[in-house]
């Protein structure tokens, strides 16, 4: 029989093992569209304000964005950038994907999203990554007021999401599941009571562990939250006051599940856009609040920490490499995760800017079939964790440059 004192340390070593395995996601958005790609600029490029065609210095486009991607301005159905990213997630350690979507309608962009959401979800799995969704349900609302609905089919048309999300993607062996449970997040909710959201989880054959934002989870009823960044107002969020209330946010777990929260600041171009006015500011610090709100939620009693966001260019909470930037947010996260899971991370910081050259070169050498192939033996390479052939692959040909 273990002493009192032996059994503590089996405790605390549970404690710590159970950290080192606490899984980083990244928030994701699939909602850009690209001239080069197809065939125009998405409003989230332009918000109706700005033109991409223009150049805003140094040969970067004009863009709703304070710093744009250091691979230009993309398409998010863009094979070759679904692929860059994937190989940063992968080289930096990060385990999947949460990806804002918008259910199965093919109204607005809506359609445009679910599209390019399942594209993303391949590269994923090949990846050997994994995926949840956040679902917007004001989108049930917008289909009422753009008459595609009436309003006594909302629930109807809501069953029809979750029963599609309980086909398609709940019982996928690469969905992230929590507690045993498929997750899946609710950005609100905004529009569907507690009754409404008891009679849309009836009949799945995969029950879902459902969470929504801290100030609306209880009233309508769902199983949990997930943290976010804690803007509103307009108002300059200082360090003292994010951290309390992200520490009150962890405060309710295990009483309810909490998904923690890691993000590199808050700084949105609604009012430069014309819009509205801003939401308010998390300054950035040089690293520090995405350094700290990484360690806070590694403090926390909660199942896995999602990044918020890998690339809100319009909200300015992106941690993908950007063009002022660089990599520094996402060296950070690499170096999170190698601290507390070595195992998880292949190479060194200085890799994360293989992806990127590997994307140019994919697009220089576009139609070049024995370079293609060079280059698909590299993303091969680089999935695997060898990352020394695949540089010199990559190197090779950007000598040739």
């Amino acid at each position: 029989m273990l002493s009192a004192g032996s059994m503590l340390l089996v405790f605390l070593l549970s404690q710590i093992s159970a950290q080192a395995e606490q899984p980083v996601f990244v928030h994701y958005m699939p909602w850009y569209s690209s001239k080069p790609v197809s065939g125009q600029w998405g409003w989230h490029w332009t918000m109706g304000h700005f033109n991409p065609d223009k150049l805003a210095g140094k040969g970067i486009r004009e863009a709703a964005t304070h710093d744009p991607p250091v691979i230009g301005l993309y398409d998010s159905n863009d094979p070759d950038v679904l692929e860059c990213q994937v190989l940063l997630m992968k080289l930096a350690g990060i385990e999947g994907v949460i990806i804002d979507w918008y259910g199965i309608t093919d109204f607005r962009d809506y359609g445009m999203v679910h599209r390019n959401t399942q594209h993303l979800i391949k590269f994923v799995k090949r990846a050997g990554l994994k995926f949840a969704i956040c679902y917007e349900d004001q989108t049930l609302k917008h289909l009422v007021e753009g008459k595609q609905i009436p309003a006594s089919q909302v629930i109807a048309q809501g069953k029809s999401v979750m029963g599609w999300l309980d086909e398609h993607w709940f019982g996928d062996d690469a969905y992230l599941q929590v507690d045993g449970k498929p997750l899946l997040l609710v950005f609100g909710p905004q529009y569907l009571n507690q009754s409404q959201w008891k009679e849309l989880r009836t009949g799945l054959k995969h029950s879902p562990l459902i969470c929504g934002l801290p100030h609306l989870v209880q009233p309508a009823g769902l199983d949990g939250l997930f943290a976010w960044p804690p803007v509103s107002g307009g108002k300059t969020v200082t360090p003292e006051m994010w951290r309390k209330r992200l520490t009150e946010y962890y405060a309710r777990a295990p009483q309810e599940t909490v998904i923690s929260v890691a993000f590199p600041g808050f700084h949105d171009i609604y009012q430069q856009a014309g819009l509205h006015a801003s939401y308010g500011s998390i300054e950035a610090r040089d690293g520090k609040t995405l350094q700290e709100t990484l360690q806070l939620a590694a403090e926390s009693n909660t199942p896995l920490i999602q990044v918020a966001t890998w690339n809100d260019y319009g909200e300015g909470t992106v941690v993908e490499p950007q063009v002022q930037g660089g990599y520094r947010n996402l060296e950070i996260i690499r170096s999170f995760i190698a601290a507390r899971s070595p195992r998880k991370v292949a190479g060194t910081a200085r890799d994360l800017r293989l992806p990127v050259l590997w994307y140019r070169l994919k697009k220089q050498y576009a139609g070049e079939q024995t370079v293609t192939a060079k280059l698909n033996e590299a993303t091969a390479l680089l999935l695997a964790g060898d990352i020394e052939p695949a540089r010199r692959i990559l190197e090779e040909f950007a000598l040739d440059e």
